[in-house]
């Protein structure tokens, strides 16, 4: 009789061990899920809405850049202007008059060296061959696109940086890589051009 109730009782503090830990886990996870900072965007464009997630954890400088400028109006009425099927949609720095737009902010830091990839529904900064040479324009990633990704602090390996990704209206992403465009010649020699402008109506940012 005295071995079973001290096999109840070493049963019973058993459990109880084992229910503390799960409420430890339970916690570290929601603790994790706090500290995980995330800020959520909704682009309005002319073919519909894309609500995204935005990575502050991973890419601070970029998405603190990104919040000023869209806090600031300048993405209003701005446009996608180059649309390549099977790639990428690129806005946000140019008029419906395919004049460019300057945002009136530095260029950031590349933060492409942080893990992200730029996988399909990705948002990502555009920039010139200068690795550190962004502002304002970004692109989504239509597809997986494992050659921007970042590979080296060289002007060749630095890639470029993901900050932020598709939640919601991914089909929106789609319709507007659909869309026809220009031929060379009617572009003004810029690649990819719209037949129709594709114009960004508002950028929300929602803390």
């Amino acid at each position: 009789m005295k071995i079973k109730n001290h096999t109840v009782y070493l049963s019973f503090s058993l459990l109880l061990m084992l229910s503390s830990c799960v409420d430890v886990n339970e916690n570290d996870m929601a603790n994790n899920i706090l500290e995980k900072k995330m800020t959520l965007v909704t682009i309005k464009t002319s073919h519909g809405d894309i609500q995204l997630e935005l990575n502050d954890d991973k890419a601070p400088i970029t998405v603190e850049n990104f919040k000023t400028i869209a806090k600031s109006g300048y993405y209003e009425g701005t446009i996608f202007h180059r649309v390549l099927n099977g790639f990428m949609i690129q806005g946000g720095g140019l008029t419906t008059d395919m004049n460019n737009k300057s945002s009136g902010t530095s260029p950031i830091q590349n933060e492409a060296n942080n893990g992200l990839s730029n996988d399909r529904g990705t948002i990502a900064m555009a920039r010139t061959n200068d690795p550190h040479s962004a502002t304002s324009q970004f692109f989504i990633n239509h597809k997986d696109n494992g050659f921007l990704n970042h590979t080296g602090e060289t002007l060749e390996g630095w890639g470029y940086a993901v900050f932020g990704k598709v939640t919601e209206g991914i089909e929106v992403v789609d319709k507007i890589a659909n869309v026809p465009i220009l031929p060379d010649n009617l572009s003004g020699g810029r690649e990819g051009v719209p037949e129709n402008v594709i114009i960004i109506e508002s950028v929300t940012i929602s803390e």
